[in-house]
């Protein structure tokens, strides 16, 4: 554990053209709020929710349990499995990566901890929601660590919400191992409320010919920096990091996508889409490195921002840092306005301008939100564009 004197004396995390000090995000009074009420798992699907420190629903095969498969609090894994939890907490992310982060394992009580264990196969989706109660004005302060083992498969859907309307806010550190041969695909909507500001880190450690893709989907209400990346440790280690983001009103959501091609053979892709609406700012940062000896490897990235509103503002910062030749690498921007021959033509087709932006943004999101790894999950996200959309003209 790290004493609060060194955790000060760490750095912030950096989140370039963000400024967010003010946010006092490194000040948190972790909440302590129980509840017995479900609020977004459907029955009969695989998978847990945590709300505050509760576990509110939680299924898993029989089939599943039986082959070692671990699904529960953060705070029963440590009881029932200390050992495990000790040897992986903080094995991807350091304990003093940075002061939010430091913050975060010194502070959590709640989370969500998953063990899959080596040729383990998930026929279905497996649903992590994890659920931040703003009742009492106090913080939510929250770890998840995903192991996915040897040749293992799953579809992981992930999300995070806010029930209640308190000023607060939340730290949600999100560590993840891909063991070698591993197949994972990972999707996250987070969707914490406008009085809920956040910071969300997320970071996997993918080895040899393992496959991590992302699929994100950033619809906070408020203020949020946000941090994904993936390490590709392993020869022939491969991630597709997909964002899409919104953001209304007054808020502002910075992101840093970082892909470290450490592996040879490793293919790193970053793929990134925006919209801005009101006076809300949103800022997308890619970073791409392929270290020394990485030899034969791929980072490319594609970071594009359409703002709907003059008074918004949108910045898409791609960087490269190649160490080896012998790579494929590059890089493409774009912070643009909606496309007026575009609407032109659906207009005159009789559809009205608010049905003809909505069409634009889904199909200029179409290709992540396709990813989502369930129907569901991709209708949950049209109503959320659909529902940011109707503060337009806030």
């Amino acid at each position: 554990m790290v004493d609060n004197s060194a955790i000060q004396s760490l750095p912030l995390p950096t989140f370039a053209k963000v400024r967010y000090s003010s946010w006092q995000l490194d000040e948190m009074i972790a909440a302590k709020e129980e509840t017995t009420t479900s609020y977004f798992t459907e029955n009969n699907v695989h998978g847990i929710e945590v709300s505050g420190l509760s576990t509110t629903y939680q299924q898993l095969s029989d089939d599943m349990i039986a082959r070692g498969v671990i699904l529960m609090n953060m705070a029963q894994a440590q009881i029932k499995h200390p050992a495990l939890v000790e040897k992986l907490l903080g094995s991807v992310i350091s304990k003093t990566a940075d002061r939010l982060s430091a913050q975060n394992f010194a502070q959590f009580n709640t989370g969500i901890f998953v063990y899959i264990p080596e040729n383990v196969q998930f026929d279905d989706v497996l649903h992590l929601s994890l659920n931040h109660l703003a009742i009492s004005g106090e913080d939510f302060v929250a770890r998840i660590f995903v192991c996915v083992g040897a040749n293992a498969k799953v579809d992981i859907l992930q999300e995070m919400h806010t029930w209640g309307t308190q000023k607060t806010k939340a730290s949600v550190v999100i560590e993840a191992v891909a063991d070698v041969g591993a197949q994972v695909t990972y999707a996250n909507i987070d969707a914490f409320g406008e009085q809920t500001t956040a910071f969300i880190n997320r970071e996997v450690e993918v080895r040899d010919h393992a496959t991590v893709d992302w699929q994100n989907a950033e619809f906070n209400d408020g203020n949020a920096i946000i941090r994904l990346a993936s390490q590709l440790n392993g020869e022939g280690a491969t991630s597709h990091t997909n964002v899409i983001g919104l953001t209304t009103k007054k808020q502002t959501q910075g992101l840093v996508t970082t892909i470290l091609n450490r592996g040879r053979h490793t293919i790193g892709h970053i793929f990134q889409r925006g919209v801005i609406l009101n006076r809300s700012t949103l800022v997308f940062n890619g970073i791409g490195k392929i270290i020394k000896g990485a030899k034969g490897s791929d980072a490319q990235q594609e970071l594009r921002v359409l703002m709907l509103s003059r008074r918004a503002r949108g910045d898409a910062n791609p960087l490269l840092l190649i160490d080896e030749n012998d790579v494929t690498a590059g890089h493409a921007a774009s912070v643009g306005r909606v496309d007026e021959n575009q609407m032109y033509y659906l207009m005159s087709r009789g559809i009205s301008e608010q049905v003809a932006r909505k069409l634009v943004i889904r199909g200029f999101m179409g290709e992540v939100l396709a990813k989502m790894p369930t129907k569901a999950a991709q209708r949950q996200v049209v109503e959320e564009i659909e529902r940011k959309l109707r503060h337009e003209d806030d």
